[in-house]
């Protein structure tokens, strides 16, 4: 990363209340370098510009700590995690979480190993698989404090997901885009059929750039019926309680 691009990590990381480290400094660099050296043979991101990567893939992970909902030694699962985001930026941020970074892309959970290993960041376990798998198995369901995820699946979608892996009094921690009235309403009708409540909806703008954010948490108050998850591929194609335009 140039001086500038650095600079730019410290800044936005500031407009969230973070102050970075020099080590976590220095871990961002190396991340940024292996990210650059990985998408070459394995097209992780579409982005490629220094001032990109920095804000909406490093930044915009550390959103995620807005709030405090991921404070202590938490056991985390990242749906979805792609190329290790916010798994691996939460990882330097937080080490006394536990984070296993999910996604149904082998290489890319090789590359979030391999660069795991890299970045000495051994409170990062990655996993193979579909949350619709793993939330069925019983090292996963109902055992987990945290489900992160920055996606673009409606929430109903997340929620179904994410609320089998979390233990009774574990979050949903959501970051989506703008929300809208019904797709929050269908997710507060799919959290309550899956025995959870949205506790929290928290808009924000993404540091420098602005982006419209919101980040949505949904606590698991009761055991979620056996009858979800559903099967793969069911809950993004027949949301509950959402009919997408």
């Amino acid at each position: 990363m140039t001086p500038e691009g650095l600079a730019l990590l410290q800044d936005g990381a500031r407009e969230l209340a973070l102050e970075l480290t020099p080590e976590q400094l220095s871990k961002f660099e190396e991340l940024y370098t292996l990210l650059l050296e990985g998408n070459n043979r394995l097209n992780l991101t579409a982005l490629r510009q220094e001032r990109d990567i920095v804000l909406k893939h490093f930044v915009d992970s550390l959103s995620c700590l807005r709030g405090g909902h991921l404070g202590g030694d938490l056991r985390v699962l990242d749906l979805g995690t792609g190329g290790g985001f916010p798994a691996l930026p939460l990882a330097i941020m937080r080490p006394e979480l536990q984070i296993i970074p999910l996604d149904s892309t082998r290489k890319k959970i090789d590359f979030v190993r391999e660069t795991a290993v890299t970045l000495g960041l051994d409170n990062v376990t990655p996993l193979v698989g579909r949350a619709e798998q793993i939330g069925r198995l019983p090292d996963y369901r109902e055992q987990l404090d945290r489900v992160v995820v920055r996606a673009v699946a409606a929430l109903p979608v997340l929620v179904e997901l994410a609320l089998p892996l979390l233990r009774v009094g574990g979050q949903l921690v959501a970051q989506k885009g703008a929300l809208g009235e019904e797709e929050l309403g269908a997710g507060q009708q799919a959290a309550r059929e899956l025995r959870g409540q949205v506790t929290e909806v928290d808009p924000f703008r993404l540091p420098i750039l602005g982006d419209e954010r919101t980040l949505v948490v949904v606590r698991k108050e009761g055991r979620t019926p056996e009858k979800y998850p559903r099967r793969e591929g069911v809950p993004a194609v027949q949301p509950l309680f959402w009919k997408a335009k």
